[in-house]
């Protein structure tokens, strides 16, 4: 049986299928970025998944793709866990970008990630090459989920958003100086921390040109940082993947418009891509 992972920082899919390629079950863990998240805490949250535990000797093969496994140590740490824990499968662990590249396209293109954290890639149909190292939420991730938390408590404290907006915002938050910073600096974690306050963009209540400039100048960033970058770009369409994505489709639109930038596909979770791309390419071979 083989088991797929779409894995990020603050949650993880995973899809069980069988020899034939059919769908046994989904389900959720926790994140599980190896970058961020220490072996004790990777471990845990691999185990309390009840559904995960009563196939664990059943499973021949493991695909996971995930945030935080672009670079070898993380990775290596991570495959010895799934190993330990799937004693009987065979595990491969690749970066999340090439789960996002199956996901959207299977022509040339530029990808993009736009969830917790951010990150692209080139994609020539077949394998990815990256530009710039991701160096995580705090020197980079711009446009992504943790970028704009940061932002809307920056802008809260020093009074740059909206007065109905900041009434909203801290009725629904607790912004309390100290449990923000027992959050940013003693517990695990603070990139999902700062994630979860993005969600005020696209649930509150208020419609606001605030919100249109705030994605609008991280998206800048992001364009002129993450894509820009690929020599190829002004030939490409530019694929998106992740909920900040999903979520904000007609101001990436009107981001991309400057650069002369052709849009692509949106894909919220890119896991029913990896599903199409191992029946096709693993286990249609193999049989």
């Amino acid at each position: 049986m083989l088991l797929i992972a779409d894995g990020g920082s603050t949650k993880c899919d995973w899809i069980l299928l069988d020899d034939n390629g059919e769908k046994v079950f989904k389900t959720r863990t926790k994140g599980l970025n190896p970058a961020v998240f220490k072996t004790p805490v990777l471990e845990s949250r691999l185990r309390e998944n009840e559904d995960l535990a009563q196939v664990k000797d059943k499973i021949t093969q493991v695909g996971f793709f995930g945030a935080g496994c672009g670079t070898k140590r993380p990775t290596e740490n991570l495959k010895r866990i799934i190993g330990e824990y799937f004693t009987n499968a065979e595990v491969d662990v690749r970066e999340d970008m090439v789960a996002a590249s199956y996901a959207v396209t299977s022509e040339p293109g530029i990808v993009c990630i736009l969830g917790t954290g951010s990150n692209s890639c080139f994609f020539d149909g077949k394998d990815v090459r990256m530009a710039v190292d991701s160096l995580g939420y705090i020197l980079m991730d711009e446009a992504s989920g943790n970028y704009f938390g940061k932002r809307l408590i920056r802008d809260y404290y020093y009074k740059r958003m909206p007065v109905v907006l900041a009434k909203e915002f801290e009725e629904r938050f607790n912004l309390d100086a100290d449990e923000i910073k027992r959050n940013l600096y003693q517990e695990d974690n603070p990139n999902t921390y700062l994630a979860h306050f993005a969600e005020f963009i696209f649930t509150s209540e208020e419609v606001n040109g605030y919100f249109y400039k705030l994605i609008s100048e991280g998206m800048k960033k992001f364009i002129e940082n993450r894509v820009l970058c690929f020599r190829e770009s002004q030939n490409v369409p530019i694929h998106f993947v992740g909920s900040i994505a999903h979520f904000s489709k007609e101001i990436i639109e009107d981001a991309l418009k400057p650069y002369s930038l052709e849009l692509g596909n949106i894909v919220r979770r890119p896991i029913d891509g990896l599903i199409e791309h191992y029946r096709k390419n693993v286990i249609n071979n193999a049989s």
